[in-house]
């Protein structure tokens, strides 16, 4: 995966928009993988699915409590995606009260496929979606890989460790020390 450059897919967003009024003010944006990484140093992680138990109990919060960390380490955004569309993307950022790390919804599941991270999740009740990972992105291109151990479909557990915002910034910490 290292120096593997990011499938460009399309990613279909809802943003935020007063113009369009009503209770619901917001409209469709696409985003390309070249809006988010283009140009930026970035951790990207993926996990199984917004509003679930690990996820939002610890990989999120702690993304987003230890951002200044990153940054202090060269890291300009956080990026969390995840095969949920932009509806529940955006509700969930919402019920963490997201400040800074950016959610990027992968509804379809295409941008996961094309990273060679979609499982099925069936077992769950959840269908196809994606298996728990951060890379660090430099301008497009994966720097550094963090895949949970066992990928598999219907996978019994959900491992979670080697993705997790600790180890990531330990790993970022040693390589600028070295």
């Amino acid at each position: 995966m290292i120096g593997k450059k990011l499938p460009f897919v399309t990613f279909r967003t809802r943003v935020r928009d007063e113009s369009v009024g009503g209770p619901n003010p917001y409209r469709w944006q696409d985003m390309t993988t070249d809006d988010y990484f283009q140009g930026k140093r970035v951790v990207l992680f993926s996990l199984p699915g917004a509003f679930t138990p690990t996820c939002s109990t610890y990989q999120l919060p702690d993304f987003e409590k230890l951002f200044g960390e990153f940054q202090a380490e060269g890291i300009d955004e956080i990026y969390c995606i995840s095969v949920n569309d932009a509806f529940v993307m955006n509700a969930w950022g919402k019920s963490q009260h997201l400040v800074n790390v950016k959610l990027i919804p992968d509804g379809s599941g295409e941008f996961t496929r094309k990273m060679g991270m979609l499982v099925a999740k069936d077992n769950l009740g959840f269908g196809m979606r994606s298996w728990r990972y951060a890379a660090i992105i430099n301008d497009g291109a994966v720097e550094q890989w963090f895949e949970e151990e066992g990928y598999s479909d219907n996978c019994d557990s959900d491992p979670y460790g080697v993705s997790s915002p600790q180890n990531i910034l330990e790993k970022l910490k040693a390589k600028v020390a070295a």
